[in-house]
């Protein structure tokens, strides 16, 4: 297996070749209709001359169909059968579910934190700069099933929102949540088949930070209101993720501009464009909640000003009306002494 395309010279060259054999292909394929035909071409010339021959023995890797159908089975429940199948029916608590599947995920992203560390970000990677290694040596196998475990693990956080149908929570399923969960299974695909290891993989280690942190804080919030004074850290979960994401885009964009580096220039910028996708989009959550809690904040302190005005007022009508009272009695008085 091939993967020149990293440190070739001559990628303009390379370009052009490529460019001429998706044009040829193009006019066999278009001569009899098979557009199909076509796409799965393109497909095996792309894995031919870039996939990484170690993730065919996984499952699920063979093909990125699989995982267009789950995306798929998951988009269909979220959208159309779960709210049929909850429609007429009262919302399940599942806090014990809840508990025991959010403990879940704070274990699984703890190991893989830990694990991106040992297989290469605590000891062997350049934090400025890694190329992808596609040996058979131990750390970089140790790498390749890793990132295989990181993909399941998007596959098994489809439970989210599914937890959010059954709970009749529709509020928490906007957009970006649906869009989040759609993309990562896609991307972390592509991770495992062609980028098992360096800078594509820097990512991965952030996310399993935050993941660590909000499924912690998801699990404490299923126990029940008597651990919601231990909750105070929410507000800082969005700008956790935030974080996250600034540190992606900072992290990529000197590998990107860096001559000295040798990971892929058209992956960096995929990487970049992901992550300023998600930094915008988490971005735009994140004023919509805050303008939104200035809101309440403003509308509960008017709420909560109005009583305490009309007392005030009321006061000061008993004080104006005890004062003509007095003035009166002072007048009567007056009167009869002369």
């Amino acid at each position: 297996m091939t993967m020149n395309y990293y440190n070739s010279s001559t990628r303009f060259e390379m370009v052009v070749e490529i460019a001429n054999i998706a044009f040829d292909e193009f006019k066999t394929h278009h001569i009899t209709r098979n557009y199909t035909g076509l796409v799965q071409r393109y497909y095996q010339l792309v894995e031919e001359d870039y996939g990484d021959p170690r993730a065919k023995r996984f499952p699920l890797m063979e093909h990125p169909l699989f995982t267009f159908g789950l995306v798929a089975i998951y988009l269909s429940w979220v959208l159309v059968l779960g709210p049929l199948f909850m429609r007429d029916r009262k919302p399940f608590q599942l806090r014990r579910t809840l508990v025991i599947y959010n403990a879940f995920q704070v274990a699984l992203s703890g190991y893989m934190f830990y694990e991106h560390l040992m297989a290469g970000w605590l000891n062997y990677y350049n934090l400025k700069c890694q190329p992808v290694d596609y040996s058979d040596s131990p750390m970089s196998k140790r790498m390749l099933n890793l990132c295989y475990i990181y993909y399941l693990s998007k596959l098994t956080e489809f439970a989210d929102t599914m937890f959010f149908v059954l709970r009749k929570k529709s509020s928490q399923i906007t957009w970006l949540h649906v869009y989040h969960h759609s993309v990562t299974p896609l991307e972390t695909w592509v991770l495992v088949k062609f980028l098992a290891g360096g800078n594509a993989t820097f990512p991965n280690l952030l996310n399993n930070f935050v993941h660590v942190c909000m499924y912690f804080y998801y699990m404490m919030s299923a126990m029940g209101p008597e651990y919601a004074k231990f909750l105070w850290w929410k507000k800082y979960m969005t700008e956790l993720q935030i974080a996250q994401f600034v540190l992606c885009i900072v992290h990529t964009t000197r590998a990107l501009f860096s001559n000295q580096c040798q990971f892929s220039k058209f992956i960096s910028a995929l990487l970049l464009l992901n992550a300023s996708i998600f930094f915008c989009l988490f971005m735009n959550f994140y004023m919509q909640s805050y303008k939104k809690s200035k809101a309440q904040q403003l509308s509960s302190a008017a709420t909560t000003a109005t009583p305490a005005l009309t007392a005030q007022a009321d006061s000061n009508n008993n004080t104006s009306n005890s004062k003509a009272v007095i003035q009166d009695q002072d007048l009567a008085l007056k009167l009869k002494a002369h």
